[in-house]
């Protein structure tokens, strides 16, 4: 694998408070409340302290199910991104702000004139992650139900983000008086209306919001397909990547977007990638081991196993053990639920259940040992010194230029990266010292927005 050496480069964190998921350790005692404002508030300042480039909200536009009931054991109920993020703007000064939007549920004109305004009430610190739906369970949701076929979904993304970009630029530069001994507040010329026809929109608007100080909002996109792939190097100024575990497989998706970069003729660094992370850290490196399995076993509760296992065996195992062997029967012919997420969705259950017996019997494992073993956590583990190499030799050997680091207990669970692996990298001159610029563009050096380029 041709590595893409980068002496200079600096690692870039965000923090990504998810929107629905049970990795996040919320029955500590440490764990503070999932849904007060006060949480985002802790978790927002402290990553700002770190000097981090954005606070990152995921989004669940549905709550999670399974065998038609509504599953109590996944923390759900984020408030809307754009409303928790504009009270953020008020309680920070640099960090970016990123909610996460859906283009297959949601309109251009409203959904770009709410993010336009996020952008203005926070000086220019807003992104959004551009994501796509094409599953009847969240089109249930939504006047239209249904979905949006696949082969569709990339399609109206692509005309959703042409038309918020439009809705952008509508304002000229220099157009709002900069004294008040001007004639008028903007000039005659300000604005251009919007009119839009395709496929998926017809659009007719005079947008009232100018441009922030950056721009527009960064664009963030997360999908991992061949036509995700593409999109992002047409569309994107961040990829929220899945590739943060493995060094080769992350150099390879670099790559592969850089060369996706070039067919688009944009520059083969145009894009910041910045794979989602867990990071776990110990003082010492006989401490490791441990603090690992304590967040393990924490993420999977035996509640949790249970629930994750009757998944793949089409069937209630609540009176099993968790911690016992795996059940003697053989799944039923159900296909695994999309309701619990898109790990295991679409994979054959008896397969699974094969390949969960193989490596119980191999290894010795329990049920609970063995949900663990087989699901593969992106994340990195060790020292504060460790982890600062490890993630200097991706950052500068060009498989990342970053990571998106989800906490696995808030409001305290960026303390220790802040407090003891931000330091490391500084030390190591990989990491910045003090914000330079204002606005999220600046934070991740992006160049200007891609229709605002002569």
């Amino acid at each position: 694998m041709t590595a893409h050496p980068r002496p200079d480069a600096q690692v870039h964190f965000g923090v990504f408070f998810q929107g629905v998921n049970h990795t996040t350790i919320w029955s500590d005692p440490a764990s503070g409340s999932q849904i007060d404002f006060e949480t985002f508030r802790r978790v927002a300042q402290t990553a700002e302290r770190g000097l981090f480039d954005a606070f990152f909200l995921g989004e669940g536009l549905r709550l999670r199910e399974q065998d038609g009931k509504i599953l109590e054991l996944d923390i759900a109920g984020r408030p809307d991104a754009i409303a928790q993020l504009a009270a953020l703007a008020g309680v920070t000064r640099h960090i970016g702000l990123v909610a996460t939007q859906n283009t297959t549920y949601n309109e251009p004109a409203d959904l770009a004139r709410r993010l336009s305004g996020l952008d203005l009430i926070s000086g220019g610190r807003a992104g959004w992650n551009a994501v796509t739906t094409d599953n009847a369970w969240t089109g249930e949701n939504f006047r239209r139900g249904g979905y949006l076929d696949h082969a569709l979904r990339y399609e109206r993304a692509g005309e959703f983000l042409a038309t918020a970009r439009a809705i952008w630029d509508s304002w000229r530069d220099g157009a709002i008086a900069t004294s008040q001994q001007s004639p008028s507040w903007a000039s005659a010329d300000a604005v251009s209306p919007v009119e839009r026809s395709t496929d998926h929109f017809q659009v007719s608007i005079t947008p009232t919001l100018p441009r922030s100080a950056q721009g527009h909002p960064v664009i963030f996109q997360a999908g991992d397909s061949p036509t995700g792939r593409d999109f992002a190097a047409a569309n994107a100024d961040v990829i929220f990547s899945r590739h943060g575990t493995h060094f080769d497989d992350a150099l390879a998706f670099a790559n592969d977007i850089r060369a996706r970069l070039r067919a688009a003729g944009r520059p083969e660094d145009d894009i910041k990638i910045l794979p989602g992370t867990q990071i776990v850290l110990a003082e010492k490196e006989s401490e490791v081991e441990e603090k690992v399995r304590w967040v393990k076993n924490g993420q999977y509760t035996g509640q949790t196993t249970l629930s994750l296992a009757g998944q793949v065996w089409g069937r209630d195992l609540s009176h099993l053990d968790p911690d016992g062997p795996l059940p003697k029967e053989d799944p039923e012919h159900r296909p695994i639920s999309e309701t619990r997420g898109a790990p295991r969705h679409g994979q054959d259950p008896h397969a699974i259940a094969r390949e969960w017996r193989a490596r119980a019997e191999a290894e010795n494992l329990s049920l609970r040992e063995t949900v663990i073993a087989t699901t593969e956590r992106s994340g990195f583990a060790g020292t504060p010194a460790q982890v600062a190499d490890e993630l200097a030799r991706w950052v500068r050997q060009g498989a990342v230029d970053g990571f998106n680091i989800s906490p696995y207990l808030v409001p305290t669970g960026l303390d220790e990266i802040v407090d003891w692996l931000v330091p490391e990298l500084q030390e190591r001159g990989v990491y910045r010292t003090e914000y330079t610029g204002t606005t999220l563009r600046q934070h991740l050096g992006l160049r200007e927005p891609l229709t605002r380029r002569s």
